[in-house]
């Protein structure tokens, strides 16, 4: 029996409107092909816009890329979503700070983030002055009617 290898899809796009879109097609193609439940496709799909627009809103990346890499492993699905922006400090933008804005009233930050570590199985977060890179796993969970 041949060991199955892991596969890997590179995508480079623009930080332009509506781009994020093109990741998640990206997304939902190969997690369809891998045989995912139909809502874990969606939650990969959501994760993935979530992180594109964080990048495009917040890195200041002077390129205006963002380089997606789709890593198909046996049974799960990475993705690592990388920007060449100014980083930031995660607990600078956790939930549970709640910042006074000028004249807005409150403020909440981070809550991107916490979406996105609620619909993936594991998020890791790299962030330095040179860039961000967000790695997400999904896992192939075993479908109902496969569970014995």
């Amino acid at each position: 029996m041949l060991e199955q290898v892991e596969r890997e899809v590179t995508l480079i796009i623009p930080m332009d409107p509506n781009m994020e879109f093109a990741a998640a097609q990206t997304a939902k193609i190969l997690a369809e092909l891998m045989d995912f439940e139909k809502n874990h496709v969606e939650e990969i799909q959501l994760a993935i816009i979530e992180t594109c627009i964080n990048a495009f809103e917040h890195s200041k990346s002077e390129d205006r890329r963002v380089l997606i890499k789709f890593i198909m492993g046996v049974d799960q699905l990475e993705l690592q979503i990388t920007d060449n922006g100014v980083g930031f400090r995660l607990d600078e933008v956790a939930p549970s700070k709640t910042k006074k804005s000028r004249g807005k009233g409150l403020q909440r930050r981070g809550w991107g983030i916490e979406i996105i570590r609620h619909m993936m199985d594991k998020v890791e977060v790299k962030s330095t002055k040179d860039g961000t890179t967000v790695t997400m796993i999904k896992k192939k969970h075993p479908k109902v009617n496969e569970i014995a």
